[in-house]
């Protein structure tokens, strides 16, 4: 993903209400679906890396009535097999640095 314009930010809302600041970091497709990684956009003296709170969030974008929306995935299997992709396409571009 390129960086030239800066990171790139939404808001999504929970099951709850809550509204949840995420930080886009990678977008892959994959079997004709698009995936998007996030991180939660925390200040740094508020990042807590053992919270079950933080870690990357990967949700997907669906089609719905002719509008974009970002969905969980829809299981266990997939949601590994996704998250094994970003974790090579961010190592991957770790090497190249």
């Amino acid at each position: 993903m390129s960086e030239e314009f800066g990171p790139n930010f939404i808001t999504v809302t929970d099951e709850d209400g809550n509204d949840i600041e995420l930080e886009l970091l990678d977008v892959l497709e994959h079997k004709g679906q698009t995936y998007m990684a996030f991180f939660p956009a925390v200040p740094e003296e508020e990042a807590d890396e053992d919270s079950d709170d933080y870690g990357m969030v990967i949700l997907k974008s669906i089609q719905e009535n002719g509008e974009e929306l970002l969905s969980t995935l829809d299981s266990e299997e997939e949601l590994t097999e996704v998250y094994d992709l970003f974790m090579e396409l961010l190592f991957q571009d770790e090497d190249e640095e």
